[in-house]
């Protein structure tokens, strides 16, 4: 994919660490539309990294000149967001076209679930649902209002189907209770980890669909304590040995073997793979606790292996 030649328009603090920047195209050309939910991958220092899009008007997606992102700094991360966090007005950028693994369904009602920064791909999603007259609810939860982006702007945009949801006063999230609210309508959950473990197992429990339960994590898996090695082997023959502090995808990756991917986090499950041999050791937030006791497939951007070896259908 041709990556675009950008400069930074706009660069507005927030809060502490989260910081507001708008991009442009070099030249000024008219930027590719985009979907509610989409992010769009920029070039950083040893690699790239993937920013959701955000937009309080749902015209804003299309025929766009600028692209407005948001940026949390993580001081203990590989230093992507502080190499954001850095940039000026006028400084030059690198971006990719947006793309959407986080879509919103604007025909049926939805509820919309964001902890921390992951409230920044549900701002398009409830200007999409807004202009398209559906009904829906937003659900915005942190650790204290100081430290969450948007929430004056969104009570003032949404009204009564804003909630804000603090852990310092008593509008702290009541997950049962919002699972047990939800009707006929599609949930949104994009956060940490902690908050989509929370949810899937609630939703399991209460008998949701799976198809009406949708996730984007906000941060990578991490490696855990007691990762070791393992091999993996493909179709060819060959075998890979798997480091305690990498991923199949990235072995994969370094030894040339073509694989699809793009979230590297476990929740697009574009990266998903039929398992042949071994157990898998599951950390996507895409399977199902049927699909993940079964074994047959797994996420291979962040599942590791149980076995000493995994034969995988690649």
């Amino acid at each position: 994919m041709s990556k675009i030649d950008g400069v930074v328009l706009e660069v507005a603090p927030l809060t502490d660490r989260i910081s507001s920047l708008m991009v442009a195209a070099t030249d000024g050309r008219v930027l590719p539309e985009w979907e509610a939910g989409a992010h769009v991958e920029f070039d950083v220092p040893g690699g790239t990294r993937a920013y959701s899009l955000v937009a309080f008007d749902a015209d804003l997606m299309s025929a766009p000149k600028e692209y407005r992102i948001t940026v949390q700094r993580e001081d203990e991360g590989q230093g992507g967001s502080k190499a954001m966090h850095a940039l000026t007005v006028g400084d030059p950028v690198t971006f990719a076209a947006p793309k959407n693994d986080f879509p919103v369904k604007l025909d049926a009602p939805a509820v919309l679930l964001a902890g921390g920064i992951g409230v920044t791909p549900m701002i398009s999603m409830a200007a999409a649902l807004q202009a398209a007259g559906q009904r829906f609810a937003f659900h915005y939860a942190g650790r204290t209002g100081a430290a969450m982006a948007y929430h004056e702007r969104l009570a003032d945009t949404l009204g009564e189907a804003f909630h804000l949801h603090c852990d310092d006063d008593s509008s702290v999230l009541d997950l049962d209770a919002l699972i047990s609210g939800l009707g006929d309508a599609h949930l949104y959950v994009c956060g940490p980890r902690g908050l989509l473990d929370a949810v899937r197992a609630k939703a399991e429990d209460a008998g949701i669909p799976a198809d009406h339960v949708h996730f984007e994590l906000f941060t990578a898996a991490e490696a855990q304590e007691g990762d070791s090695a393992f091999e993996v082997q493909i179709n060819d023959g060959r075998v890979f040995t798997i480091p305690a502090d990498k991923t199949i995808v990235e072995v994969l990756e370094e030894h040339d073997v073509d694989v699809l991917f793009d979230c590297q986090r476990g929740d697009c499950g574009i990266c998903q793979c039929d398992v042949i041999e071994g157990v898998p050791d599951h950390r996507d937030v895409v399977l199902s606790e049927a699909e993940r006791a079964a074994g047959d497939v797994m996420q291979i951007c962040v599942s590791r292996a149980k076995s000493a070896r995994l034969v995988l259908d690649i």
